[in-house]
């Protein structure tokens, strides 16, 4: 009898425990409009890369020479397609242009890269304003990444976002140092863009 009631004490606590700190729920972003928009129309234009944390420092390893990343988001060439540019500036100094091409899901605000079946993009508010949070799965890793519409964003945005993934069993945590710049370069990389596209449309 007594190891009973002692087992039912225990599943109470168990309970009790997981009401407690449970972790927040994240909120999925939806197809319904926004302002008058309909997705991704709210989300197209500049994004600044601010933060990531995944389960190992292996799954954030790629983002480590990375000074700052400036995202531009516009609408592809092809229905269903998202147009993705990047601007990314190392710890060295360089600045290297980056393209993908992300494929809508109908119905949904999930994303597809072209390229890398194996790659899921879903995306979250945040409750930073002019905030986004990304969780990028691939084969071997996940990550969650952390956007907004501003370089610096308030700390208590950071603050909150490392709270909830590392609630969500994603303890390594990289925050960029968004010293740099690439606006002394931006002619030649305007260049540089230019001369892609030609060569691309010459295929």
């Amino acid at each position: 009898m007594f190891h009973q009631i002692w087992a039912a004490l225990l599943y109470l606590y168990g309970i009790l425990l997981n009401s407690i700190y449970q972790c927040p729920e994240l909120s999925q972003l939806t197809t319904q409009e926004v302002d008058g928009k309909e997705f991704p129309e709210p989300h197209l234009g500049q994004w600044h890369f601010i933060a990531g944390a995944a389960p190992t420092k292996e799954e954030l390893a790629t983002f480590d020479p990375v000074d700052n990343i400036v995202f531009n988001m516009a609408a592809g060439s092809a229905p269903m397609q998202l147009q993705l540019r990047a601007t990314i500036r190392t710890k060295t100094g360089s600045c290297v242009p980056r393209e993908w091409i992300y494929h809508l899901t109908e119905g949904s605000t999930d994303l597809r890269t072209e390229g890398r079946p194996d790659m899921k993009t879903e995306l979250f508010s945040s409750s930073c304003p002019g905030g986004i949070m990304l969780k990028e799965t691939g084969q071997g890793y996940q990550r969650f990444l952390l956007y907004n519409r501003s370089p610096y964003p308030p700390e208590k945005c950071v603050e909150e976002f490392q709270s909830l993934t590392s609630c969500l069993d994603s303890k390594a945590f990289l925050l960029t140092p968004r010293k740099q710049g690439c606006d002394g370069t931006r002619g030649s990389l305007d260049r540089l863009w230019a001369t892609q596209e030609r060569f691309l449309s010459l295929q």
